[in-house]
This record gives structure tokens, C-alpha cells and sequence, in this order.
């Protein structure tokens, strides 16, 4: 298997040239960056990232849907069919998988070289639940490009099993699809990743969706509550975790959020922003934005994007003190602590609602074990993120097996 790893990082960096962009300074950019706040952007279009990308930028980052919009333009497809040859020892599904592997460092080398800065490289979403695997998959696109590769790694029992193993082998993580200060909380002290994620604009669109408020204030709340959570836990801990406000949705958010360690920007919001703000920035990380809540979302539990309480630090303290073995254990330990909502057993009906609901959960399904404190809000945005990347991860490898067959 050694043999065939080095065949593959030797076919991913063949004939790699991009013409290297020197983004020019912004005194917009710069305004923003003195807050302390990173600037990345949120895209794998190659010209939508060099139409906004300026010298205050320092990284990329990509996702499975990100990057299947990119495969889906057919650029990729004689990419495809050469790869066959590397693998075509492999059984079918290894076959998928491997060459999606190659297809999301090909990209990601591109961005790196092309825009000279940091590149968030996404697991495929088979591995979430394997430890080994992503161990394995990890270690692999950290070789490939140790400098500028992240490796995102998936909230579940596993991915923080996983994250810690590659962090104390010294592999860059960005720790992805947390949705609050609670989860994020535990994936600081137990994965102990370079960062973390809030995903605030499906917040707003949960309350939104669900009727349970206008959308305001709740992911402005989480992102803030956790960026306190997270630098406090840095400061009296020998690693060091930072914050991304992920994926922002409204340009407002620019002037709400300034000063959160890092933003992740769709170039739309991006080029937005630049356009319609005054570029005056200051850091607003210690405001205490107003939740517009709706009297139905009196037992929705939405206080759980923001709020930490005794059972989260005492879980995470516990996992952190000695992390388990399996997920299973992870779980088990979980429900003695009392954080049964952060970690559900869900039958095969409740997974495949997961599923068919899409990114935003239909919040009726699951008002009762809400209340019964049985899964939580944040919990459900996390499950049905990871359920909305493995339908795009599907669709890549359909591609895939399409061309190979």
C-alpha cells in the first residue's frame, strides 16, 4: 500500500502549474484584519477566489459540496480517467474512494499554489464514523502538502477520537460542523484542534425555517460565546485553538463579528461587503446581541447555541483526561455525564429523516425529545450538516464511477 500512496501523491503533483496570484493590499481588507481577525475565503472556483482574493487573505477553504460543484463542471473528468490506472487493483468502492481522495488534493494543491496560503482539505464523509480511517486519509494529505493543508475533520464520536490521534502526530485540523459554544467546548479540550467552526447562518435559518424567530441574533450569539470559550481555554492550555466564523452569509456580519479569530467568506458576501461597508471595523467580541425568539420556541431549547453549562465541562474534562478508545465508549461515557443530547442513539427512521430533511432539520419531528432533553437543536444542525455533505460525497463518486466504469 506504500508502493500505490506514492504512485498517487506522485500523480496528484504531476504537472501541477498555476500561475501564482499576488493579491494587492485593501486598506478595506487591512481595517478588518487589524481587528484580529484571519480572512479566508469560502469557495473552490479557481476565478471566483482570484477576483476577491487580496494580500490581507491567508487561506482557502473547500468542503465536499464546494468541491463537487467543481468536479460537476466536467474539468476534472480526463483527471478521472487516468487516475484509473493507479488504482485499478483496487476493489470498486476503493477504487471511488481513493480517487476522490486525489481529486480533493489535486484541488486543493491548485488553491495552494495558485494563492500561496493555507487550503482546508475535507475528509471523505465514509470515514466519519472510522477512527482508522481517518487517521489513514489524514495523514496522507498532510504529506502531501504539510505546509498548507488543513484537514477538516467531521463532529461525531469518532472525529474527535480521530483529530486528537492526527493532532498529537502533528497534523493541522480544522475541526468542522460544530454549531455551538457547547460543542465546542469539548472539541477544544478533546480533539485540541488548530480550529473550530460555528456554521451561524444555518442557525438563523433553523429559527427561521421552524418558525421558532426571525434569525437574528442566535448565530451572532453562538460564534461570540464561543470565541470567549475557546480563547479562554487557549490561554491555559499548550496548544492553541482559534475560531472561524464559517461561512458568512450577510455581509453585516463583517462589522457584527470583527475581531472573531477567523472568517470564512463565500466571495458573493466578500465582494458584497467591500462594496456597501465603510470599512471602519472594531472588534465586537464581547457583544451581547439580542435573540429575536417567537413564542413557539419556548421549549425549542435555542439557548443551547450559546449557553455552557457544569455537564459539558465535566464531559469535556473527563474525555480530555483520557480520551476512549472507540466512539461507542465516547457515547456511553457521554450519557453518564448527562449530554445524551449532544450525542443520541437515533433509530434507522430518525437517520433517515436526518437525511430527507436536508440542511435545516424540520424542528416539529423533534420538539418532543428537545424537551425531554433527549437531542438539542445544535445537535440536529450538526447531524443533518454531515447528512447534506455525505448526498454531495454521493454525487462525486457517482461521477467517478461513471467515467471509470
Amino acid at each position: 500500500m506504500a508502493d500505490l500512496n506514492t504512485k498517487i501523491s506522485d500523480f496528484v503533483w504531476k504537472n501541477l502549474s498555476e500561475k501564482h496570484v499576488n493579491g494587492k493590499r485593501d486598506p478595506f481588507w487591512e481595517s478588518l484584519r487589524k481587528t484580529g481577525t484571519e480572512l479566508w475565503l469560502d469557495t473552490g472556483d479557481m476565478e471566483e477566489a482570484e477576483a476577491n482574493w487580496t494580500a490581507e487573505m491567508s487561506a482557502l477553504t473547500t468542503n465536499n459540496t464546494l468541491l463537487d460543484s467543481e468536479i460537476q463542471k466536467g474539468i476534472y473528468d480526463v483527471f478521472i480517467s487516468e487516475a484509473k490506472s493507479i488504482v485499478r487493483d483496487l476493489p470498486l468502492e476503493e477504487k471511488v474512494k481513493e480517487i476522490a481522495f486525489i481529486l480533493n488534493a489535486r484541488h486543493g494543491l491548485r488553491l495552494a499554489s495558485k494563492f500561496g496560503g493555507m487550503v482546508s482539505v475535507e475528509l471523505h464523509t465514509d470515514t466519519a464514523h472510522d477512527i482508522k480511517a481517518i487517521e489513514y486519509y489524514g495523514k496522507r494529505f498532510h504529506e502531501m502538502c504539510p505546509e498548507q493543508f488543513i484537514v477538516k475533520v467531521p463532529f461525531t464520536p469518532e472525529g474527535l477520537i480521530g483529530a486528537r490521534h492526527l493532532r498529537e502526530s502533528g497534523v493541522r485540523i480544522n475541526f468542522t460542523l460544530e454549531f455551538s459554544a457547547r460543542e465546542n467546548v469539548i472539541v477544544t479540550r478533546v480533539a485540541r484542534p488548530n480550529y473550530v467552526n460555528v456554521f451561524l447562518g444555518r442557525i438563523g435559518a433553523y429559527m427561521i425555517d421552524n418558525k421558532l424567530g426571525d434569525g437574528s441574533g442566535a448565530g451572532e450569539m453562538a460564534v461570540i460565546a464561543s470565541q470567549n470559550w475557546v480563547t479562554g481555554l487557549s490561554a491555559r492550555n499548550p496548544w492553541h485553538t482559534k475560531l472561524i466564523a464559517a461561512s458568512l452569509r450577510n455581509y453585516s456580519q463583517l462589522e457584527l463579528l470583527a475581531g472573531t479569530d477567523v472568517f470564512t467568506m463565500p466571495p458573493k458576501v466578500a465582494a458584497a461587503g467591500r462594496k456597501s461597508l465603510t470599512g471602519k471595523f472594531k472588534s465586537r467580541t464581547h457583544e451581547n446581541y439580542k435573540v429575536s425568539l417567537y413564542t413557539s420556541a419556548k421549549e425549542a431549547q435555542i439557548e443551547k447555541f450559546w449557553t455552557v453549562d457544569d455537564k459539558v465541562l465535566n464531559l469535556a474534562e473527563r474525555l480530555d483526561s483520557k480520551v476512549p478508545a472507540t466512539g461507542t465508549e465516547l457515547i456511553h461515557i457521554a450519557h453518564e455525564e448527562g449530554c445524551e443530547d449532544i450525542f443520541p442513539v437515533l433509530s434507522k427512521e430518525e437517520r433517515l429523516f436526518i437525511a430527507s430533511d436536508g440542511k435545516i432539520p424540520v424542528h416539529s419531528r423533534w420538539a418532543k425529545k428537545i424537551s425531554e432533553g433527549k437531542i438539542a437543536p445544535d445537535t440536529l444542525l450538526t447531524l443533518a450538516g454531515l447528512a447534506s455533505f455525505a448526498t454531495d460525497q454521493s454525487r462525486l463518486d457517482d461521477r467517478i464511477k461513471g467515467i471509470i466504469s
